[in-house]
């Protein structure tokens, strides 16, 4: 789904209107490594990220970025030094900058996060489905979205009855 890799069978086929370009700008995905660039502070990253990817860069929103994962006060940190929770709610903050109903791509977006970690992104992305932007996502953590109805497929051939 993000292009990554080719299929080895079947198709993806998206409905654009017009720009074939679009859904690809629309689209954010942030895989289970982090993307991080260690040598840079958490505020750096996030910004380069945003950059990168042709979002909101402003030190005001990639401050409030952090702040919406309670990583303000880590700002100054150099990635390297933080912990695995904390270099992904960095990674994650990148969710925060995002203000299209685009499709989000995320791959185990609560790992390593603690309760109020989880608590927070999925405060976003109730956000972003109310929009009218769509996720697929894949968790060992069932996400926990009572407002909108969430589609599961389960993989894992031996928990079915």
């Amino acid at each position: 789904m993000a292009g990554l890799l080719q299929p080895d069978a079947g198709h993806v086929i998206a409905a654009t209107h017009g720009d074939p370009q679009a859904l690809r700008r629309q689209q954010v995905y942030i895989g289970h490594a982090n993307a991080l660039k260690d040598d840079l502070t958490a505020f750096e990253a996030l910004g380069f990220l945003a950059r990168l990817h042709g979002r909101e860069s402003s030190p005001a929103a990639v401050m409030s970025a952090l702040r919406r994962l309670a990583m303000d006060h880590r700002c100054h940190a150099m990635v390297r030094t933080l912990s695995q929770g904390q270099r992904r709610r960095v990674a994650l903050a990148r969710l925060a900058l995002e203000r299209v109903a685009g499709l989000w791509l995320l791959d185990e977006p609560f790992d390593a996060l603690d309760a109020a970690g989880v608590q927070a992104v999925e405060g976003l992305l109730e956000e972003h489905l109310a929009r009218g932007g769509g996720v697929l996502l894949t968790s060992h953590v069932p996400p926990t979205l009572p407002v909108r109805p969430v589609r599961q497929l389960v993989l894992d051939t031996e928990r079915r009855a």
